[in-house]
């Protein structure tokens, strides 16, 4: 599109894609930060590198709850360092700070808690189904096809911290799409595509699942957390190859997700192997 060029405006302000304008950083503080929430704080910034590591970088210093937003990341990453680029005020671009007391064998749900409060937020705030592959994967449905449009990832930040960033691809265009398989919620027919609305829906939804989820001391099953995932989840009952460490394939049916996070793979030979996300290089739909 060509930029428009308003009073005191030029090719590199900020309103210069008039169908992306930038979040409210001042009224999401005030949407979020209200007493006895989860969130102390709301960073927004115009670029960086990676959401996740400006806020790993920080974590000793900050209280839980802490969320940093840009509107740009240059060097966003996925899983196995894969790369995630998107065009400025295209997306949700996002990363928090949670110190969950938890024992550690349940801090694997992290990333499937963050995909169920995603797409419960952006159920009721775009009205756009938005389904999980497992173990980070946000998909959409774009012309009868899944397309993935958002992707999260957790890493560990200090001795008691985990920061947990999501990307998701809000407003991308089809000619934008950096791969065929890439989606957004535009192009999955969302009814709102305004960033803030959407933003506060998210983490409003991951305040009230992650306060289920520490509550129940991290049990996914008494927090509802594991029915609500599986529900929701698109590589259950599917066909899938693991692809593993050291070009070891597993092949089977996508089971179950059992107590720790990890996927339960159905054996042609009858039997069952639980893989973890730490454990897998990709996971893909079986010939």
């Amino acid at each position: 599109m060509t930029p428009s060029h308003g009073p005191g405006t030029g090719p590199a302000s900020r309103w210069s894609d008039l169908e992306r304008p930038p979040l409210n950083a001042p009224a999401l503080r005030r949407a979020l930060l209200r007493p006895g929430s989860l969130w102390t704080s709301v960073d927004l910034v115009p670029g960086t590198g990676s959401t996740n590591t400006d806020l790993a970088a920080r974590a000793a210093s900050l209280p839980e709850g802490a969320v940093l937003v840009a509107e740009e990341q240059t060097a966003g990453r996925g899983r196995l360092d894969r790369t995630w680029t998107a065009p400025a005020r295209s997306g949700l671009f996002f990363s928090v700070l949670l110190k969950p007391d938890v024992p550690a064998r349940r801090l694997a749900w992290l990333p499937l808690l963050t995909g169920v409060a995603v797409a419960t937020g952006l159920a009721r705030a775009a009205g756009v189904d938005t389904a999980l592959k497992w173990p980070n994967d946000l998909l959409v449905t774009v012309g009868g096809e899944e397309r993935k449009a958002g992707g999260i990832l957790a890493e560990r930040a200090g001795d008691d911290g985990v920061v947990v960033g999501v990307g998701v691809n809000v407003t991308l265009r089809a000619e934008e799409l950096p791969v065929p398989t890439a989606g957004s919620l535009a192009l999955a027919d969302a009814v709102c595509t305004d960033r803030d609305p959407l933003l506060r829906a998210v983490l409003r939804s991951l305040e009230e699942w992650y306060g289920r989820w520490t509550a129940a001391s991290g049990d996914p099953d008494a927090a509802g957390l594991q029915a609500a995932y599986a529900a929701g989840c698109a590589t259950l009952g599917r066909a899938v190859r693991a692809e593993l460490p050291g070009d070891r394939t597993l092949t089977g049916r996508a089971a179950a997700i059992d107590g720790e996070g990890r996927l339960v793979v159905a054996l042609p030979d009858g039997g069952r192997e639980a893989v973890g996300a730490g454990d897998i290089v990709h996971l893909r739909p079986a010939d």
